[in-house]
């Protein structure tokens, strides 16, 4: 292979990972913050995608402008939906392992509810439109610009979630509460603002990931389970709780699926990602990159 083959082939591998990573962190943000494993995660990318697709191919509007609109729509639906359901669950169960067998039922149903409801809505045809495809060249290799784009983005929005969470007052909370609970509740951090507002900000980055990936791919209803997998993989790489584990999993696999697909056989993905999922699991349970 040429230097400029595997400039596209590395550099496709972080363009995907970029993906992984932005999905990762949302979810991320969910579980380690309240022990929410919402496998339903995904689908509300699949509803980014959808609006952004739309907004684009009825109106005209440019996918960079959706992407504000999707975070806000997915926060505010995200902050609706815990006061909905998981505030009450967690008013109404005993203990914390309780409350997560119940919340991961109540994933389940929002996961089947917002795929129908997407069925319903736009079809089960591929939907897609054209963005930034002109090839942008770097010595040898070249790639589309609407994937250079997305990439740029993805990194973008982990990186400022990071810092948010490092440098500011609400983001030591966060981290607080990630850390001790209780402790944090005894020094005065209000759960019941900040707990809804997370899971929000977690389903908006949902929304911003599917409003890239729009740019780029084709989108269906049934688009989003495969993210929400891929996403609990590249948690437990980089260690739950963990939003630089995250971000850095997220690359990892992206890249070494990309190597693996390549050397051997496209139809091989999955299996290269539960592969590492197992070893992980098995050789480094508490994940690569986790203090």
């Amino acid at each position: 292979m040429t230097g400029g083959a595997w400039l596209e082939l590395i550099a496709s591998g972080l363009i995907t990972g970029g993906i992984y990573a932005l999905v990762a962190l949302g979810l991320n943000l969910q579980y380690g913050l309240m022990r929410i494993l919402n496998i339903a995660h995904g689908e509300f990318l699949m509803v980014g995608a959808y609006l952004t697709w739309m907004a684009q191919s009825t109106w005209g509007l440019s996918p960079l402008w959706m992407i504000p609109l999707s975070f806000a729509a997915m926060m505010a639906l995200g902050m609706a939906i815990h006061a909905l359901c998981f505030r009450r669950l967690s008013a109404t169960s005993p203990n914390l392992d309780i409350f997560e067998a119940r919340g991961l039922m109540v994933a389940f149903g929002l996961m089947f509810l917002v795929q129908n409801f997407a069925s319903y809505m736009w079809g089960g045809d591929l939907r897609g439109y054209d963005y930034l495809t002109d090839p942008v060249k770097f010595g040898d290799a070249q790639f589309a610009g609407n994937k250079l784009l997305v990439f740029a983005l993805a990194l973008v929005f982990s990186l400022a979630l990071m810092l948010v969470l490092r440098f500011t007052l609400l983001g030591k909370g966060v981290r607080a509460l990630m850390q001790s609970p209780t402790g944090a509740q005894l020094v005065g951090i209000d759960t019941k603002r900040l707990h809804p507002l997370m899971f929000g900000v977690g389903l908006g980055l949902s929304g911003v990931a599917g409003c890239l990936l729009s740019m780029a791919y084709t989108i269906t209803p049934s688009m989003g389970e495969p993210y929400t997998v891929t996403a609990l993989i590249v948690i437990t790489l980089g260690g739950f709780g963990s939003m630089g584990g995250a971000l850095a999993g997220g690359l990892l696999l992206g890249v070494v699926e990309a190597l693996g697909m390549h050397f051997t056989n496209p139809s091989l993905k999955a299996l290269l990602s539960y592969g590492i999922f197992i070893a992980v699991l098995l050789l480094r349970p508490r994940g690569l990159f986790a203090k």
